[in-house]
């Protein structure tokens, strides 16, 4: 790669990422409050709204940012050197002229070549030829070696004057260009939130310690086949989730809300839930205990205590917590139905699943609910709203691991469960 095209992708990283990045990472943290009571203020609301959407809050911030630096591109430091707008030795004031003017010669070899049978019967062939000819001076000019400013101005507005007479009737207007973009953006998006990948948020701690209040993740909708947008058909129905899978769901009691539990039983099975342990037709699942574990809730200052265990289901290890004060005696037996899967969740003592549902009477989650299964943390943030680095891209369903600064002898603890874990790992059939 030569040093110029070195230089530029150099000046674009800096100006329209890492820039921006740093102003909206900034802005969020002078908006976020620290404990301050909301009042009737109008700034001191958006202050809160801040901190409680501080990812859709700093996405924004990127983008108005980044709008504002794109439009004054042609006078950003370094912008003249590295050619922003075609050339280095172009006049500061004729860079965005020179950017229009690339645009023009692509937009109307566009037109002619798409065109081309059309113009043909409507559009006399001497102008034709004008055009052309105008078009080819145009670039000429453009390439010129000195540059000539006067010669460039004169080409670029005999060439726009000629494209607007003569193929005017098939140019796109420019809010319909912007309007394109935008339906093809947001299409993209789409599709690739409705099959590909979504992101959530994880609100509560009914899943801690695998996964921490404010942790953002992403599911993968391919897992179990994506729903058909709209409908509750699923494609390759034949992909059930596997025991020990964490999913996001659409809870079945009001499938507006988003859940995200452990898959623990699947069609077929008897589900026994003695003190949090499950047990799946007869066996109980093997777990090995790691020490007591103690974390503090966002919105408390008193920490809560329970017991840490690793849990072996299947082909997977994670940990499993057990808060004091929640303590739940036998529950079930549950006969899961075909069609359906039975979660918990990884917190076992303070957690609404499939235990707890329909009146306490239990329930699994049909497929069709199913959105996807989790995979990695892509954004991660702490009781002070301060991004917590260790988690950032921490595998969901990878090997288990503890937040940055716990006690040394739970992280020794959860190293010798895994390295003593049990040969039978998967319980009977039904």
């Amino acid at each position: 790669m030569d040093k110029a095209k070195l230089l530029r992708y150099a000046f674009w990283t800096v100006w329209f990422v890492l820039v921006p990045l740093l102003l909206a990472w900034a802005t969020v943290s002078l908006l976020k409050p620290s404990d301050l009571e909301v009042t009737a203020d109008g700034f001191d609301r958006l202050r809160w709204l801040v901190k409680d959407q501080q990812v859709p809050a700093g996405i924004v911030l990127f983008t108005v940012f980044e709008m504002v630096l794109y439009h004054w591109r042609h006078y950003l430091p370094l912008a003249g050197r590295v050619g922003i707008g075609g050339r280095s030795d172009l006049p500061r004031e004729l860079r965005r002229e020179y950017e229009r003017a690339a645009q023009l010669l692509d937009e109307a070899g566009r037109i002619l070549h798409r065109q081309q049978r059309v113009i043909q019967r409507h559009v006399p062939a001497r102008a034709r030829e004008e055009l052309t000819q105008a078009l080819e001076d145009l670039r000429d000019a453009m390439d010129a070696e000195p540059f000539d400013a006067d010669a460039f101005d004169d080409a670029f507005e005999n060439a726009s004057a000629l494209v607007a007479r003569h193929v005017g009737r098939w140019r796109k207007g420019e809010l319909r260009e912007y309007a394109e973009s935008i339906v093809i953006a947001v299409g993209v998006a789409l599709l690739l939130r409705a099959f590909v990948v979504e992101a959530f948020k994880i609100p509560s701690g009914s899943m801690l310690p695998t996964l921490q209040i404010q942790d953002h993740i992403f599911v993968n909708k391919f897992a179990y086949g994506p729903n058909i947008p709209f409908t509750q058909t699923r494609i390759f129905e034949r992909l059930p989730p596997k025991r020990g899978d964490v999913m996001v769901f659409q809870y079945p009691e009001k499938p507006e809300d988003d859940f995200i539990k452990r898959v623990i039983a699947l069609g077929g099975d008897t589900l026994v839930v003695d003190g949090g342990h499950p047990i799946i037709n007869g066996w109980p699942v093997p777990s090995c205990r790691v020490g007591r574990y103690e974390f503090r809730e966002s919105n408390s200052s008193q920490p809560t205590r329970g017991d840490l265990f690793v849990e072996f289901l299947g082909e997977y290890s994670y940990l499993t917590l057990y808060e004091e004060g929640h303590f739940e005696g036998r529950q079930g037996p549950y006969l899961v139905q075909p069609g359906e899967v039975w979660v918990l969740g990884d917190n076992r003592n303070n957690s609404s699943d499939s235990r707890a549902w329909y009146n306490q009477r239990g329930g699994g989650v049909p497929f069709p609910l199913i959105k996807g299964r989790a995979l990695f943390v892509w954004l991660s943030f702490g009781r002070d709203g301060n991004v917590t680095w260790d988690r950032l891209l921490h595998n969901v369903m990878g090997t288990p691991t503890l937040p940055e600064g716990t006690r040394p002898e739970l992280v020794e603890g959860v190293k010798k469960c895994l390295a003593e874990r049990p040969a039978e790992t998967m319980p009977p059939d039904p």
